[in-house]
């Protein structure tokens, strides 16, 4: 099954796509705090007991107004637990001041121009046979792949990420929890 996988994402690669569109409904909780639909992508995440580090990274890296702008971007957001399941010492290291650049490659490889629903990308993954690929603010490309009924999201380094919780909306994109950091080639 990850041979068929990465078969379908090396070709999925070549594909970049333009933005879907969200379809409006009542947000669920994320981290213990209601998301608002009328708050933007940075705002919300600041609520969330489950992003904090997410929060912190995108603070070092300066990309806090970039995220509170007009958009619109599908963020996969990891949790505080996916980013604890680095090797040791990799956060740290990222937030060193002299790694900046590094940290907006890793960060921005999470971020799609546009707004993704799940619904959106479930439908692309079945126009496309199994699995699309799409460009990432960064210039990388995820992949995305329903595997056992759940939305995947993968690496160019063939890391899977599973959406725990999808279409978070923001005023100024979605967002979709996601249960591992992606790692940019």
């Amino acid at each position: 099954m990850l041979v068929k996988l990465a078969q379908s994402l090396s070709l999925a690669a070549l594909l970049a796509a333009g933005a879907g569109t969200a379809i409006a409904q009542e947000n669920p909780m994320v981290g213990g705090a209601p998301m608002s639909p009328q708050m933007n992508i940075v705002e919300n995440a600041v609520n969330s007991a489950d992003h904090t580090t997410l929060v912190a990274a995108v603070q070092a890296a300066g990309l806090v107004d970039t995220l509170a702008g007009p958009g619109p971007f599908t963020v996969f957001a990891p949790t505080n637990s996916a980013f604890s399941e680095l090797p040791d010492g990799t956060v740290e290291t990222l937030l060193e001041p002299e790694n900046i650049e590094m940290l907006q490659k890793v960060l921005t490889a999470h971020v799609l121009p546009g707004t993704y629903s799940a619904a959106d990308l479930m439908e692309r993954i079945e126009a496309n046979g199994g699995a699309v690929g799409l460009r990432t603010v960064s210039g990388d490309t995820l992949g995305f792949q329903m595997i056992g009924g759940s939305l995947y999201v993968v690496d160019e380094n063939r890391n899977p990420a599973r959406v725990t919780i999808g279409d978070v909306n923001q005023s100024n994109g979605v967002i979709h929890v996601v249960d591992s950091v992606l790692v940019p080639n």
